[in-house]
């Protein structure tokens, strides 16, 4: 009862109302035994609080229109895409397919030569479901069938423990509907590694959060998606070569136990070769919230992404149409397997607030700050606020490791730092989405039917896990074990090599490896280093109208708009974007900055595959290639 754990733990439980929603919690650090200090990191289950997918932004359904070659958009939000100035401007959507990043990502070179991800195993952990038939339909349309890559969808579970529930239990016990849960984020993640590895096997393993009366399945704050990760890392066989996972929340929202928790599975994940990849999140600097405005915590960082067990992976943006320059990078028609991209497109940061100074500067205007005044001045009410955008912090809880430090742009603090790259994720505008095959939404030859597209972090995630999948196959194929543990202090390595160690002067390639050389530019790099853009967004302070809200820290004001909650309470709501200087605002404070080098708005950027390929060949010092028979 909460009477004992009050009296056993010296501690009170309340209940506490948090963005409007009444959440369980300790009101102070708990007391134990002097002699069960050393082995406590903390006690799990004191709070209800609770995880979310990366996958939650509001889902977007179009129909392609020969005309533009593109998709035509429903506005979810208001019928009317026309309300704000530069945003939401009713453009078409340009439907990104495997094809476009596999071109995109230099992927094609060595699928040709027979590196596709065959005999490596991806496994997705999720704590949805999704319909295989999804999958199947995925792949058949984008022509990706004859690569020989398998799927499965599976509950792991450890001898008799049974934590492991299968979403569709929960889904059908209660007649949510019939054939099962189909969760888009699931899909997206299942598909999109496949997109990159076809040849790979792709396992979802599916643990719910909770049993069909809903008691949680652990007590850790990851509920299913720690059960499932969990499980495979201590399967006694058939343990996965990659894992992707695609979940978010906060450091400062996460206890220490469940934080403990999840950072000693991931080290033991890379003790066992494992290679994680975990998506940093969709909401700038405060990963916890995805869409929505609400920004009273300051700066945070992904909980599950910032282990130095894994590899964080961020967002970017592809630059062409803020740019002007798309016909330059993408043919106007489609070829067989729906794609258009001609090669590498230059990159941004991930970014859809009018924080995105690229996006400001493609409109005339000075800087992001302008720009977002324009904008209040066409939103007074701030419906089209937005704090979507890749995620990037560092850590409060992990430790810089050593791999970190030796890099151009590598932050002086003492903390791990995320990401460490990035791929595609989102666009500005929703000018580009990648598509995915649902069972609401399937994938029809020529698109003769609505399809759905997804912006997010849960794209690049497992898009990289799918480019690791290819590291292993290729560097097996050479004699060498394919389960290389996490990539992250590699990767570092050899982008030391690219862009300097941050001693000395940087070398040529530091300039000649820009994203903005486009692919002929960087025809020869490992990595395209994003230097332009920021993943600064909108932040706002109710604490003035709303008792339960807490002062906003790292928040630059630049106006109010009118703040009316239908039940009597109004008034004027400070809006700014996030910075790490309350009084200023520029290219030093503004969280955060992409730079030549490593920065917290892409890490160490994107990556071509084949010459990752060659190079992380080259570091293990893997013998040459046999001769042709």
């Amino acid at each position: 009862t909460s009477g004992q754990v009050q009296q056993a733990l010296h501690t009170q439980l309340a209940l506490y109302t948090i963005h409007g929603k009444q959440h369980l919690a300790n009101t102070s650090d708990i007391s134990v035994p002097t002699a069960l200090k050393p082995v406590i990191a903390g006690v799990m289950g004191l709070n209800h609080l609770g995880t979310q997918s990366a996958a939650s932004l509001p889902p977007k359904v179009g129909t392609w229109d020969a005309s533009t070659h593109a998709f035509s958009p429903r506005d979810s939000k208001s019928g009317n895409s026309m309300a704000v100035p530069f945003q939401n401007g009713g453009l078409n959507i340009r439907g990104l397919v495997p094809n476009d990043f596999a071109n995109m990502y230099g992927v094609m070179p060595i699928r040709r030569n027979g590196v596709t991800g065959k005999g490596i195993t991806i496994a997705v952990v999720e704590d949805n479901a999704m319909a295989p038939a999804d999958w199947t339909n995925f792949v058949n349309q984008f022509n990706l069938a004859s690569y020989g890559g398998t799927f499965s969808q599976i509950q792991p579970n450890l001898g008799d423990t049974a934590n492991c529930i299968d979403p569709n239990a929960v889904f059908n016990f209660y007649g949510f509907g019939s054939g099962g849960e189909d969760s888009a984020g699931t899909a997206l993640a299942a598909e999109y590694a496949t997109a990159i590895a076809p040849g790979a096997n792709i396992e979802v393993a599916a643990c719910f959060d909770t049993d069909v009366n809903f008691n949680n399945v652990t007590s850790n704050y990851f509920g299913g998606t720690f059960v499932a990760a969990t499980n495979l890392i201590n399967a006694p066989s058939s343990r996965p070569d990659i894992i992707s996972a695609s979940y978010t929340t906060g450091e400062l929202d996460v206890d220490s136990a469940s934080k403990m928790a999840i950072d000693l599975m991931w080290a033991q994940a890379d003790a066992e070769g494992i290679s994680v990849f975990v998506s940093t999140g969709n909401a700038g600097t405060n990963p916890n919230y995805t869409g929505v405005v609400i920004q009273n915590e300051g700066i945070d960082a992904s909980a599950l992404a910032t282990s130095p067990n894994v590899t964080a992976v961020g967002g970017t943006d592809i630059a062409d149409v803020l740019d002007g320059t798309t016909s330059q990078y993408f043919n106007s028609t489609l070829n067989v397997a729906y794609g258009s991209a001609k090669g590498y497109v230059p990159e941004i940061p991930w970014n859809a607030s009018c924080g995105n100074g690229v996006a400001a500067k493609a409109k005339g205007f000075s800087s992001a700050v302008a720009f977002c005044q324009k904008w209040l001045e066409n939103d007074p009410n701030g419906y089209y606020l937005s704090s979507t955008a890749a995620s990037g912090g560092p850590s409060l809880v992990d430790a810089k490791p050593t791999w970190q430090r030796l890099v151009t742009g590598a932050a002086t603090d003492q903390s791990r730092d995320i990401p460490d790259v990035a791929l595609f994720a989102g666009s500005y505008n929703d000018a580009s989405a990648a598509i995915i095959c649902t069972r609401d939404y399937p994938c029809e030859p020529n698109f003769t039917t609505t399809v759905q597209l997804e912006e997010d972090t849960s794209l690049s995630a497992p898009m990289m896990a799918g480019i690791q999948a290819l590291i292993d196959q290729g560097i097996a194929m050479r004699g060498l074990p394919a389960d290389q543990g996490n990539a992250a202090p590699t990767l570092y390595a050899l982008a030391g090599q690219e862009y300097g160690t941050g001693v000395g002067t940087p070398p040529a390639s530091l300039a000649t490896c820009n994203s903005d050389n486009g692919e002929n530019g960087t025809s020869g790099c490992v990595f395209h280093n994003i230097t332009r853009g920021s993943i600064s967004t909108q932040c706002v302070d109710y604490s003035g109208l709303l008792s339960y809200e807490q002062p906003t820290p790292n928040c630059y004001f630049y106006g109010t708009f009118a703040y009316s909650n239908g039940n009597g309470t109004s008034g004027n709501v400070p809006v700014g974007l996030t910075s790490t200087d309350t009084s200023s605002y520029g290219p030093t404070v503004k969280a955060y900055s992409a730079q030549p080098g490593w920065s917290f708005a892409s890490g160490l950027g994107s990556v071509d595959a084949r010459n990752l390929l060659i190079a992380w060949r080259a570091f293990l010092h893997a013998p040459a290639a046999p001769p042709a028979s």
